[in-house]
């Protein structure tokens, strides 16, 4: 019997991360500080996973949220009231060189919940009260800023309007026929408060909290 096959089956659960600063150094060698690593990991905003983390980011702050969800959850943001938001992200510039402006298009509306006891689920559903559809507006890289908010147009729907169209990906127009005239960041907070005013009541879905890792 190999010594991992005799090893306990004991739970094991992880403490509560606490934030870094970003002065902290790496132990053990000159690996440098973990200023360092955020330079490293997130050098361009306008990148597809960096710009996506900061739609997130201004979703999360423009409803108050109190902590970033792990990163398998079934959803992106969660506000204070417990709403659960999805936030999708799209945008005509790319970080690479590109013929023509890319199509609009907000995809992975529906995903595969996943849990540390039970495992994935055999379908996929729709896991959030509200979806934010995040489009970034610059249509020229002179004229993309990753720092100006004012770039960035919202639109947002109720669960129940995004599950209605049984689809699990939504172009700009039927994004716009959704959910009508786009806001910027100074009245995301509303329109999102607005939108999560008809979702169920808490315990009325049978869906996991978390989402599949990958």
């Amino acid at each position: 019997m190999s010594s991992e096959s005799a090893l306990p089956d004991v739970w094991h659960t992880p403490a509560e991360p606490t934030p870094f600063e970003g002065g902290e150094v790496f132990l053990g060698a000159d690996a440098g500080s973990v200023l360092d690593f955020w330079r490293y990991a997130m050098p361009d905003l306008r990148a597809n996973t960096p710009r996506g983390l900061l739609a997130e980011f201004l979703v999360h702050r423009a409803v108050g949220a109190e902590q970033r969800n792990a990163e398998w959850e079934s959803f992106d943001v969660l506000a204070p009231d417990g709403l659960r938001i999805e936030v999708k992200t799209s945008a005509y510039l790319q970080a690479w060189g590109q013929r023509r402006l890319s199509e609009i298009r907000f995809s992975r509306l529906r995903g595969r919940t996943w849990t540390p006891e039970g495992g994935g689920a055999a379908e996929q559903s729709y896991n959030a009260d509200v979806y934010v559809f995040a489009l970034h507006t610059a249509r020229t890289h002179a004229a993309y800023d990753p720092l100006d908010i004012g770039q960035w147009r919202f639109h947002v729907a109720s669960r129940a309007l995004v599950e209605d169209t049984g689809q699990a990906s939504l172009g700009l127009a039927s994004v716009r026929r959704l959910c009508g005239e786009p806001v910027g960041y100074g009245g995301l907070a509303e329109r999102i408060t607005a939108c999560g005013r008809s979702r169920p009541a808490p315990g009325t879905l049978d869906v996991p909290t978390t989402r599949r890792p990958g």
